[in-house]
């Protein structure tokens, strides 16, 4: 398999741009939504590298807004009050009206990755 890093970032409108790094050849995409533009720019590292798509995985890493669009299940006011941030300010974060600095991005980055361990070790059961 080939692994590639995919940054997505979200322009005006939701719209969603990709870019991945091929041998020292910045491949960019725009696309709806994120299995779209996946789909895209895989054809075009096929078209300009000869990789079989079917050997590309992507590690996303996202904006803020790119990451609320594409979990919009998770609550901002869940995740800014485990960073400690103001929900406020989380939901600017979220929709691209202000962007966080490197200290509070990590923050954000850790809160989501707690809740994710949380996630991890819930147990459900049927009730008897």
């Amino acid at each position: 398999m080939n692994t590639y890093t995919l940054t997505i970032e979200t322009s005006e409108g939701g719209h969603l741009w990709g870019r991945a790094l091929i041998d020292d050849n910045l491949i960019v995409e725009s696309a709806a939504n994120q299995e779209e533009l996946e789909a895209n720019l895989k054809q075009l590292i096929q078209q300009f590298h000869g990789i079989d798509p079917d050997t590309i995985v992507f590690d996303a890493e996202y904006d803020l807004e790119a990451f609320f669009q594409r979990f919009d299940y998770l609550k901002i006011t869940g995740i800014a009050r485990e960073a400690e941030i103001n929900e406020s300010l989380m939901r600017q974060y979220a929709t691209g009206k202000k962007y966080p600095g490197k200290k509070q991005l990590e923050r954000i980055e850790q809160a989501v990755r707690k809740l994710g361990q949380i996630l991890s070790n819930v147990n459900l059961v049927q009730p008897a």
